[in-house]
């Protein structure tokens, strides 16, 4: 969308925008999957496979051609400058029965006692001249209460906004 659109391209930094917040749910628990899931959690699930790969598409620079090749290094040389996560930058949850829907240790293929995670939620920072600043939500769980996969861009407020 940015490399195709004029408009985006002079925004699309740290200068207009104030965060990205990258959202995954899943409106169902684990239906009787829960010895995979469990062996897994929603971090490596969807956070590590899914929602990385999203936000570097989001924030890589341009690609020289729209090959493989040179899309895979502008999401590699992205990833190489985002810091570690950091546990005070993020939330883990576990639904629970909401009455009409099983908790995540209601599900008899969930080992007794599971600490796993069914929602996590991190804020990574990019360091590169770009994003420096600029927190990128990483979100995701089950059981939520919609199915709905999307990326939001807030941008920073205007100086001097005479409508408040």
């Amino acid at each position: 969308l940015r490399f195709a659109n004029r408009f985006f391209g002079p925004v699309w930094n740290r200068d207009n925008i104030a965060n990205v917040t990258i959202s995954f749910k899943e409106n169902f628990g684990t239906d009787g999957r829960g010895g995979y899931f469990d062996q897994s959690g929603i971090i490596r699930d969807i956070i590590q496979n899914h929602l990385l790969q999203v936000l570097s598409l989001v924030a890589m620079e341009r690609p020289v051609t729209l090959n493989g090749e040179d899309l895979r290094d502008e999401k590699v040389k992205l990833l190489r400058c985002i810091s570690p996560a950091r546990i005070e930058n993020t939330v883990l949850g576990q639904y629970v029965s909401n009455g009409s829907q099983p908790g995540y240790l209601q599900d008899p293929t969930v080992p007794k006692g599971s600490r796993q995670a069914t929602f996590a939620m991190c804020a990574l920072f990019i360091d590169n001249e770009r994003w420096e600043g600029v927190p990128f939500f990483l979100r995701a769980g089950k059981a939520l209460n919609e199915r709905k996969c999307e990326i939001r861009i807030q941008l920073r407020p205007v100086f001097g906004d005479f409508f408040n």
